[in-house]
């Protein structure tokens, strides 16, 4: 759904030169909160730092039991994709304008005339291409990117290719149109997700909901958006096959029974979607209904998972058997597919700190479906991936630990400038370390102690109060670019919201980013 502001876009029907701009009509084109949103920027265009050759398309909207609206919008600059210059509109069901979030700081104004072309833009972005180049042939997009300085005429350039390990790629390369430099780049592959039962390797014995298809129960689940799980074969091409049986018990718990591991991804698929159902009423990935689907057993010895907003599916290796398991256990399953729920929601560009907020937003719902789900085989924890570990009786090995992210030698535990220029699984820590401060405090009882990098002793208000913040700030205050001093003020925003300004939940939110010197 797109509406025009100031001008007519090239393409909009029923808009031609000199007319004045209309929201088009349909249902929810004409009223509601969306066309309320756009009526107010058209009023008030300084506000979204909105021009005459602006037009925005609805990317997501949330409203609140008070009836205040926040309507994310997506901005286009006389036909092309703005990147970075997404924007909130918070509102209310009176019309009433209260206010707009934003990266984006400067007006768009753009020079056509300088322009490299697509051609020499791809040569830039196959040059950036690390990993093996894939057959398709690569393309190129004319867009403003709007997440530097100031907004310039850039091409998103797109190379496919395998990495070295097996990992898909999927490069997003911008390229300066002007002077022919890359500005970012980022991949498109975000990595590390009839009654029956299964034993899986991880979760151990668990309840299943299959379906019955002439006489075989499938490993896929109508009750969960019809999400399913299929077995690669070792494959990295393809999307394999669905687990079936003649009965609807599934896996021996084994390491090396692939359906047990197709037990341990439904598993976490499921308790997933259920723990963003019940806690944040969020109805799948996509807020639609729809499942994804998993891959299980990709590659040979693939050590790593991701998530593709391409395929709309998780993808797990098998581990090499001697030091690491599978990679579907159950924290990294609710990892993989929270990125699909960033992806539908702020779109943290998987880049400088918005890519660490992005894997950390991963990291920590993951570790809030464990706390949900409680399972007695895999014990809730603030550890990432501990579990990938053959040998790790006292859980002293992890992919990277929130309480205290210097533990990996490569996470820092505190921000500073150069935080950005960090590779994005390395940055997220300090969100992390947040994160855990916020809900559990420097020194839970029970717990881990975590050292703040100011010195202040803190006390947690709780796992569920800090889920509920960090997901309403990524719904309705993240934008694609936001960076860390944004995510501490949509944190405290969205405290403000929940649990009134000035409450201690606000008070604290701000006492936790300070304990990690985001300030």
């Amino acid at each position: 759904m797109a509406f025009v502001i100031g001008a007519c876009a090239v393409g909009m029907v029923g808009c031609e030169s000199g007319d004045e701009p209309s929201i088009p009509s349909g249902s929810e084109s004409t009223s509601g909160p969306a066309a309320r949103a756009i009526q107010n920027i058209r009023l008030e265009p300084a506000r979204a730092l909105a021009g005459v050759d602006d037009d925005f398309e609805v990317q997501n909207v949330v409203v609140d039991l008070d009836g205040s609206e926040h309507v994310h919008l997506n901005r286009r600059y006389q036909g092309l994709r703005v990147i970075g210059g997404d924007f909130i509109v918070h509102g209310h069901v009176d019309g009433s304008f209260r206010n707009v979030t934003q990266t984006m700081t400067r007006n768009i104004e753009i020079d056509f005339s300088k322009n490299i072309g697509a051609d020499a833009a791809i040569a830039v972005g196959e040059s950036a291409q690390q990993a093996e180049l894939s057959d398709k042939a690569p393309t190129a997009e004319l867009v403003v990117h709007a997440r530097g300085e100031r907004p310039v005429l850039a091409y998103e350039v797109l190379v496919e290719g395998t990495q070295a390990d097996g990992t898909p790629s999927e490069l997003h390369v911008i390229v300066d149109a002007e002077f022919g430099h890359v500005i970012e780049q980022w991949d498109g592959i975000e990595t590390t997700a009839a009654a029956g039962t299964g034993k899986g390797y991880f979760v151990g014995s668990v309840g299943l909901t299959l379906d019955l298809v002439s006489g075989k129960y499938n490993l896929r689940d109508p009750s969960r958006g019809s999400t399913y799980t299929t077995n690669m074969a070792q494959k990295t091409a393809g999307n394999g096959t669905v687990f079936s049986s003649t009965t609807s018990n599934f896996g021996t718990g084994a390491l090396t029974d692939m359906p047990s591991l197709g037990v341990d991804a439904q598993y976490g698929t499921g308790m997933t979607w259920d723990y963003f159902q019940t806690v944040h009423g969020r109805n799948g990935i996509a807020n639609d209904g729809k499942g994804a689907f998993n891959r299980v057993n990709y590659g040979r010895k693939y050590l790593n998972a991701f998530w593709s907003d391409s395929c709309f599916c998780m993808t797990y290796g098998n581990g090499d058997g001697v030091t690491y398991a599978p990679f579907d256990s159950l924290d990294v399953a609710g990892h993989e597919m929270t990125h699909g729920v960033t992806s539908r929601t702020a779109k943290l560009v998987y880049s400088g700190e918005s890519g660490g907020l992005n894997e950390a937003t991963s990291d920590i719902m993951g570790a809030m479906v464990e706390y949900y789900t409680n399972n007695p085989n895999d014990a809730p924890d603030y550890l990432i991936g501990e579990k990938l570990y053959l040998s790790n009786p006292t859980n002293s090995k992890a992919l990277r630990f929130m309480h205290e992210p210097f533990k990996d030698a490569k996470s820092p535990n505190c921000y500073s400038s150069t935080l950005g220029s960090l590779d994005v699984h390395y940055s997220s820590g300090v969100a992390n370390h947040f994160y855990y401060l916020l809900a559990e405090g420097n020194a839970p009882a029970g717990g881990p102690v975590s050292p703040t990098c100011n010195g202040s002793s803190l006390t947690g208000i709780g796992r569920d109060k800090a889920a509920k913040i960090w997901y309403r700030a990524l719904t309705v205050k993240f934008t694609s670019s936001t960076n860390y001093a944004g995510a501490r003020a949509g944190t405290i925003a969205a405290a403000n919201d929940l649990f009134g300004a000035g409450s201690p939940e606000s008070n604290a939110v701000a006492a936790a980013w300070s304990a990690v010197s985001v300030n």
